[in-house]
């Protein structure tokens, strides 16, 4: 679709701009195009994913949740704001029994586990500043998780006699993680760690570019 570009001066800061021209885009008839925030920031670069296992080669979590014990994360430096879009778990062989599965974060960098390289969702695209890590049977290394310091975003408890023992997790009104944060995801089973694979989508920014 064809669109043109069309500059308008803003009155007052807006967080990205200040008070220099912003753009609109127009269709060829001249109507205002809209699109999707999370769809409009993976075409600016923002969007990034973590990968843990393949197909071909699942990774294994931990025997229980156990505090401090990841299965994957992110990091994020002081000055950058990370927004999860989603996250998949999908389970190979669900060994074991009540299943759990968690997502929750902290002030503080992880500091153990395979470094990992975040896929850029907008191929092609430059490498992320966040950093990510990845370790099978809780093998990511986090902060001691305490109710006054670790926010706690998604989780699932099932009984391994539930087939549907995948997890999804599509926020409709995402947290806003400003840097220096660990978003980190567990993933356990009592007796025998489930075999899975996983990835989280997620956005980053520079603070300033969202105004925070």
């Amino acid at each position: 679709m064809a669109t043109l570009d069309v500059a308008i001066r803003t009155a007052a800061a807006r967080g990205i701009t200040d008070g220099a021209q912003a753009l609109l885009t127009l269709d060829a008839s001249g109507a205002l195009v809209v699109i999707d925030f999370f769809a409009k920031a993976i075409l600016d670069d923002h969007g990034y994913q973590v990968r843990a296992g393949t197909i071909s080669v699942p990774l294994v979590g931990d025997v229980l949740i156990t505090d401090t014990a990841a299965e994957f994360c992110v990091d994020i430096a002081t000055g950058l704001v990370l927004i999860p879009v989603a996250q998949n778990i999908s389970i190979n062989l669900a060994g074991g029994t009540a299943h759990e599965y968690a997502t929750k974060s902290v002030a503080t960098a992880s500091t153990a586990g395979a470094a990992f390289v975040p896929l850029p969702l907008n191929s092609g695209g430059p490498a992320a500043a966040s950093t990510a890590r990845v370790a099978a049977a809780g093998g990511v290394t986090v902060t001691a998780e305490l109710a006054t310091t670790t926010v706690f975003h998604w989780g699932v408890g099932r009984s391994a006699a539930d087939l549907a023992v995948d997890g999804d997790w599509e926020p409709l009104r995402p947290p806003v993680l400003n840097g220096a944060r660990c978003l980190y995801t567990q993933i356990a089973a009592a007796t025998t760690g489930p075999s899975y694979f996983a990835h989280l989508d997620y956005l980053e920014f520079v603070a300033a570019q969202l105004g925070q």
